[in-house]
């Protein structure tokens, strides 16, 4: 049978085999600890739990409308507001089966072939085969860890062409947890006003953000940027909501339009009982997610000390999101029991096969002079992942 060309042209997940051993191992017993995982490992909140079961309840187990339960999608236009400064009309969002289905409908209805996209790295996965995907090719733009992994005008303005269409900004960012300052967004808008190019600002881990940081969206800077950005946000991350899939986008009519008639024809509406869960979820008691954040700090105040503590890693310390991306660019070419570490991929299979640890290569994001770990696990998880991380990177000859 036939396949199209576009499915020949997935890349698969260079972290598949790993992700596979993993499971393997644990179904044989095997105790892994497993700093893969990009979740919270908090449960999601009772409030949100009761909300949807009383919509079960009441009957709400129908279609709802493409885009979105009006109560959701006004609770939404109010958070918008309310935090980010941000005024649209319920028409103008659109929620979706989690901020990857939301990503993907804006890649289909804003790119097309002969169309670049800026995609800064190290970015999240899907990121570019989202792209591919749209028939637009990605423009991938290496950013630096002295400069917190962060997108300069300088690196950007060298990026554009006279095909570039849209860039992906992502802050806080998978996987380097770094988060943008309003004036290097102001910095970053003044170029991107200047060429038209459309910007998609995946925000997924906006409430996610520590040491007096402040979230900006893009979008609030200015009308003009308001104009050329389509938001994408979701209750995933933010209230421990991952397998609800609910996201959704903030976009310009047209776009916000084109959206909805692509989801009418893929998924139709998202889950209705998800719905008024979001609801709930945006609208009630925020002291779950203070709790959550209160812990991360721990957890990446911990894990950023003692990575730093190990010969050979730099690791910045993450302003958001629950993920550290130590780099190992020192200790390439050395070797572990006979396997030679040539990047971030093969210290990856050291790690699973000898120390039962599973991490995820840096190649998956576009560096494999690093690695991510997620601290969304427990303390005590992350202290014996260490431990054996610490002894294999300490031994290496």
């Amino acid at each position: 049978m036939r396949l199209a060309e576009r499915a020949g042209n997935i890349s698969p997940s260079p972290t598949l085999s790993i992700d596979a051993q993993a499971k393997k191992m644990i179904a044989e017993g095997i105790k892994v600890i497993n700093f893969g995982v990009g979740e919270p490992d908090f449960d999601t909140p009772e409030n949100i739990k009761q909300a949807a079961i009383k919509a079960i309840r009441n009957g709400m187990t129908k279609y709802t409308p493409v885009a979105g339960t009006d109560a959701l999608r006004r609770a939404i236009v109010k958070k918008l507001a309310e935090d980010n400064g941000l005024n649209y009309e319920p028409a103008q969002i659109v929620v979706s089966a989690g901020a990857k289905h939301s990503l993907y409908n804006a890649f289909q209805v804003l790119c097309q072939e002969g169309d670049e996209v800026i995609l800064p790295a190290p970015y999240w996965v899907s990121y570019l085969e989202q792209i591919k995907l749209a028939g637009a090719k990605p423009v991938i733009v290496p950013t630096r860890l002295e400069n917190n992994f962060k997108l300069t005008p300088g690196e950007l303005q060298s990026a554009i062409t006279p095909n570039t269409r849209v860039i992906i900004i992502n802050s806080p960012s998978n996987p380097t947890g770094a988060v943008y300052t309003r004036e290097e967004l102001a910095a970053l808008g003044e170029v991107l006003v200047k060429h038209n190019i459309v910007i998609i600002s995946d925000e997924i881990y906006e409430k996610l953000i520590y040491d007096g940081n402040e979230h900006v969206s893009i979008a609030s800077l200015s009308p003009a940027l308001k104009e050329l950005t389509v938001v994408i946000n979701g209750v995933s991350k933010s209230h421990a909501m991952t397998g609800w899939r609910i996201g959704y986008a903030a976009a310009p009519q047209p776009v916000a339009k084109a959206m909805a008639d692509l989801q009418s024809h893929s998924t139709s509406n998202p889950t209705s009982i998800a719905q008024a869960a979001s609801v709930e979820a945006l609208e009630g008691t925020q002291e779950s997610l203070k709790r959550m954040v209160a812990e991360f700090v721990k957890r990446r105040d911990y894990m950023v000390e003692r990575l730093n503590a190990i010969p050979g890693v730099k690791c910045n310390r993450p302003g958001g999101a629950f993920y550290v991306f130590p780099e190992i660019k020192s200790l390439l070419g050395r070797s572990y029991a006979g396997v030679k570490i040539n990047g971030a991929a093969d210290l990856a299979g050291v790690l699973l096969e000898k120390m039962h640890v599973a991490i995820v290569p840096g190649v998956a994001f576009g560096d494999d002079t690093c690695f991510r770990l997620s601290y969304a696990t427990s303390m005590d998880n992350i202290k014996e992942g260490l431990d054996r991380i610490e002894k294999v990177l300490t031994s290496l000859e």
